[in-house]
């Protein structure tokens, strides 16, 4: 049986106060492709404990009852400081503007991509959940996704959102400062990339997608 790391933001409010977290659909929709799969998942945050959802992403009455099981793993997460990545055969991280404070030139993200990437194991990411590769880097110095073809969240979707000016970067912008080969599609579309290993998609409408992706690179 196969075992996947969720890694989810432990932020729940931006520097200036204002509410955020994971966005739900980004986590929900990928956990229940995979628990149909029979794969494990363990979820995990930066801090452990409870994580937060955006709650401009809060689950409607049906979609509640959906994802009853994927919010209940969000309330007594693993920290990330007490993951050993031998254990996993695949990492996914989902976005919601809280990653974007959290994810990047973290220490602990940095030690686990890098022995994901040295075993060739799958990486994976959606919306601002790319935000997990800035500053990571390999032993020799180059920036984990220099020269790979990855996605994000769009600097055109952030604008859209009205977020640009409470995020501490453009995570398109970043990418790019990375090194990595960014490539975009229409706003709120559904689009991912595929380059080896690494699985990318551009905003949460991709996130089931993103998810097969995982599934399928899992089943081969």
């Amino acid at each position: 049986m196969k075992n996947i790391l969720i890694v989810v933001t432990s932020c729940d409010a931006t520097p200036e106060g204002k509410p955020t977290g994971i966005w739900l659909e980004e986590f929900t929709v990928p956990y229940q492709l995979f628990k149909e799969n029979n794969f494990n998942i363990e979820v995990a945050s930066i801090k452990g404990g409870v994580a937060p959802i955006d709650p401009r992403s809060n689950p409607d009455e049906e979609q509640s009852k959906n994802w009853s099981k994927a919010i209940e793993s969000l309330q007594t997460t693993k920290s990330l400081a007490e993951v050993n990545p031998e254990n996993y055969d695949a990492i996914f991280f989902p976005g919601g503007h809280g990653t974007m404070f959290d994810l990047p030139n973290n220490p602990h993200i940095n030690t686990i991509l890098r022995s994901f990437h040295k075993a060739n194991k799958i990486i994976a990411a959606v919306c601002h959940g790319p935000a997990c590769f800035i500053g990571v880097t390999l032993k020799n110095g180059d920036s984990l996704i220099a020269g790979k073809t990855v996605t994000g969240f769009t600097n055109d979707e952030e604008i859209a959102a009205e977020q640009d000016k409470n995020m501490p970067f453009l995570l398109e912008d970043e990418l790019l400062k990375n090194k990595a080969s960014y490539v975009k599609a229409i706003e709120w579309s559904d689009h991912i990339e595929v380059d080896g290993n690494l699985i990318t998609g551009q905003n949460p409408q991709s996130s089931e997608s993103v998810a097969k992706a995982i599934i399928q690179k899992l089943n081969l």
